[in-house]
């Protein structure tokens, strides 16, 4: 019994170690390339009474530093109940390169961010797609840099996004997001099927098209990561770049109760995940009654084997989040465990509660 828990607990703590190695040795990144060519660009976003954050995206996608005639703005206002739609048109005004739609009521059962970027995805004319979502901002080098990433048979290319805040709980969503976004790093790297990331990608047209785009992802919840297995089906590869140049910013769930809504959502998507994704992410919360069992057997080697784990975890999410030129609070770092365990038993309840899923102001059974 407790050799058998010392092995799962090793397995637990080995993603840290490979993470590290990766980055370390086998980190894939992809340089922004100096060139007088600049191919037409799509920037597709949904928005849904989003009348306090979209401005702060509007104004960054003012300062992109890619040619403007070569960029198209398609906006689409997912029946909105606040200003949404008024600050989109005064956004527009003297814009040519602006194309502004409302969308009608998605069918029962029907993601209505899906439906909304399937029609301005049968709008847009270029020849990539760049998707996040309006409480974001996006760098000045935004295109260029996931650009660079489009290598071979490449049909996604993924950024990387920081979530902003200054609770305690915003800071902790903050490391969640360093962590997880880590382990999709090390994943696409190897060619492992792992997710879209909606508020920061790209898609080829060619790629959007051949996997049936939106529409095809449209009964999803985590469109996101329906898109990019319609993707791979159809036989494009995914990148990630990671890099200061990629950095979207978004804001963390003001709440607990919000925080878990968001988790209940993302849980439909985990449990279509491969098995192995599944395996991984059980060690990860198995490991919390593992080292407890450890701890009552050996005082003093748990308690090594709790604060190596620690140290490995500070150091795979402070190494990854360094190569966007971010540095991290060292103590939160080593206190992260007590948001994880907590948060991750929560959300599984919550996913198992008989309720409804609810999302942007809307109720999803």
């Amino acid at each position: 019994m407790i050799a058998l828990a010392w092995i799962l607990a090793f397995l637990s703590i080995s993603p840290f170690l490979i993470g590290l190695w990766h980055l370390k040795f086998h980190w894939k990144s992809f340089p922004i390339k100096v060139s007088d060519q600049f191919p037409k660009v799509s920037i597709l976003v949904a928005a849904r009474n989003e009348e306090k954050d979209l401005p702060r995206l509007l104004a960054s996608l003012d300062h992109l530093s890619y040619p403007v005639e070569k960029l198209e703005f398609l906006l689409a206002n997912d029946q909105s109940e606040d200003r949404t739609l008024e600050i989109l048109h005064q956004w527009a005004k003297g814009k040519e390169n602006v194309k502004i739609i409302s969308t009608a009521k998605p069918e029962q059962g029907s993601n209505g961010k899906a439906k909304a970027l399937a029609e301005l995805g049968r709008l847009c004319q270029g020849e990539f797609l760049f998707f996040t979502d309006a409480d974001c901002e996006v760098p000045r080098d935004w295109i260029q840099s996931l650009l660079a990433a489009y290598t071979g048979k490449t049909g996604m290319v993924l950024g990387i996004t920081q979530v902003a805040g200054r609770s305690l709980l915003g800071r902790f969503q903050e490391l969640d997001w360093w962590m997880t976004l880590g382990f999709v790093k090390v994943a696409t790297d190897w060619g492992i099927p792992t997710t879209g990331l909606g508020n920061n990608m790209s898609i080829s047209r060619e790629a959007y098209l051949a996997s049936g785009g939106f529409e095809a992802a449209s009964k999803s919840l985590t469109e996101d990561l329906e898109i990019s297995r319609k993707i791979r089906q159809a036989g494009f590869a995914i990148s990630h770049q990671v890099c200061d140049k990629s950095l979207a910013r978004t804001k963390a769930e003001v709440s607990l109760f919000q925080l878990l809504k968001q988790r209940k959502r993302w849980m439909s998507g985990v449990v279509t995940l491969p098995w192995y994704w599944q395996l991984a992410l059980g060690l990860q919360f198995a490991y919390f009654p593992l080292i407890f069992i450890l701890i009552l057997s050996n005082g003093l080697f748990g308690g090594l084997f709790l604060v190596l784990k620690a140290l490995l975890l500070a150091i795979f999410i402070q190494y990854f989040a360094s190569k966007t030129g971010q540095r991290l609070k060292i103590h939160l770092l080593f206190l992260f465990d007590f948001y994880f365990l907590p948060l991750t038993l929560l959300s599984i309840l919550y996913y198992f509660w008989p309720s409804s899923t609810e999302w942007k102001s809307r109720t999803y059974r």
